[in-house]
């Protein structure tokens, strides 16, 4: 590894907290916790997030890492936390595991609420519900405050309600110190209002003047319709589904540049999380020629072209990507691309970490090396990096 590249601290942008099972429970008012998010075993002796009376959000962490740090494929998830490496939910552990990886920082997004907080969307207990999202960025805040300045988890909103996300927006911010928040980017699946429409102005509005981030994790707005065809088993239909999460966020950008969201807010960031970038010249090169063609030279009102969009507002991260990464980020522009690991999950690129940067980094100029592995997210999330 050259010597330029293995200096640099590495800031993940795509990392995951598997939740103690005491997360809700510990901070329930006692008309609450008995429906609280809590841990349950099933009749086959595997574990369940379980919410209300009898939800099931999921299994517990999505982690295929062990105690003895090894990595499990072909599964979604170890069946029960005590299979699981304790890094991934103790602060202190997941320190010492970003350090045997050579991880400066992470970012890390939820796991049992879903990746914006949409698994509990079917609750119709509001309390219930809110008391689920602010228990929540309750512990998230306490995990940043215990994490040394190194870990950075994302905050959820209420989102079927705007008046109270921009009420929690502020308090994630002003109180709680957090950097950024993930939101779902299909509220149409839940009969809300599209993004692009002006309901969601208070939010976009107040994400702006805090300099908050909007994430847009693959499966924010739920999983919909199966893009698997019937009858794949488990490891099959993981393998599709989580390729074909991918063009959900590639909707989800295509939709910013073209609404007029982004001409409304243009000093609001967007971030596409766990989507990759090999498609993206694909898809900006597609829109270049689409809005030539077809909207006139008054591109319908829109104030810059797609490519420009993309560099002043939308960002995007690799970490499996290992053909013509580089050159992927020579047609992107050098400014946008940041870099995850996904850990725990079972996609997660773990644990050759370093080894990955240096075979698809190692030859760009230490410049653009530095602006990926950690200025470009420094930046955009506000985080303090050794000196």
């Amino acid at each position: 590894m050259s010597a330029d590249l293995s200096a640099m601290p590495v800031v993940d942008i795509d990392a995951h907290w598997t939740e103690p099972p005491d997360l809700w429970s510990s901070r329930a008012p006692a008309r609450l916790k008995a429906r609280a998010p809590r841990i349950e075993v099933n009749e086959e002796g595997r574990q369940n997030w379980v919410v209300g009376t009898d939800t099931v959000l999921g299994p517990p962490g999505l982690s295929v890492i062990q105690p003895d740090g090894s990595k499990v494929t072909g599964t979604l998830s170890l069946g029960t936390l005590d299979e699981q490496n304790t890094a991934m939910c103790d602060p202190k552990g997941r320190l010492k595991l970003m350090d045997t990886l050579g991880i400066q920082a992470q970012i890390i997004y939820p796991n049992a609420l879903g990746f914006a907080g949409g698994s509990i969307m079917e609750l119709d207990d509001a309390e219930l519900r809110g008391f689920c999202i602010t228990g929540y960025n309750d512990a998230i805040g306490e995990l940043q405050a215990n994490g040394e300045e190194r870990l950075f988890p994302q905050a959820v909103l209420p989102f079927w309600d705007v008046d109270l996300s921009v009420r929690e927006l502020k308090r994630c911010r002003e109180t709680l110190g957090l950097v950024g928040f993930t939101m779902t980017d299909s509220p149409q699946e839940w009969g809300l209002p599209c993004l692009n429409d002006p309901y969601w102005d208070p939010v976009w509005a107040t994400a702006q003047e805090l300099q908050l981030p909007v994430n847009f994790h693959i499966g924010s707005g739920g999983f919909g319709t199966s893009f698997a065809w019937d009858g794949y088993e488990p490891p099959r239909w993981l393998a599709v589904t989580s390729v074909a999460l991918f063009l959900n966020n590639a909707r989800c950008i295509l939709n910013l540049i073209f609404s007029g969201l982004l001409d409304r807010y243009p000093d609001l960031k967007f971030v596409s999380v766990e989507s990759g970038i090999g498609w993206l010249p694909f898809m900006l090169e597609a829109c270049e020629y689409q809005l030539d063609e077809n909207m006139g030279s008054d591109r319908c009102g829109l104030k810059l072209r797609p490519a420009e969009y993309f560099q002043r507002q939308i960002y995007a991260s690799f970490w499996f990507e290992k053909n013509q990464v580089a050159r992927t980020i020579e047609l992107l522009g050098e400014d946008n691309i940041m870099f995850e690991t996904d850990i725990p999950h079972p996609t997660c690129l773990y644990p050759g970490v370093r080894q990955h940067l240096e075979d698809t980094l190692g030859e760009l100029e230490p410049r653009v090396q530095r602006k990926i592995m950690y200025e470009t997210a420094a930046k955009l999330y506000r985080l303090p990096l050794p000196s």
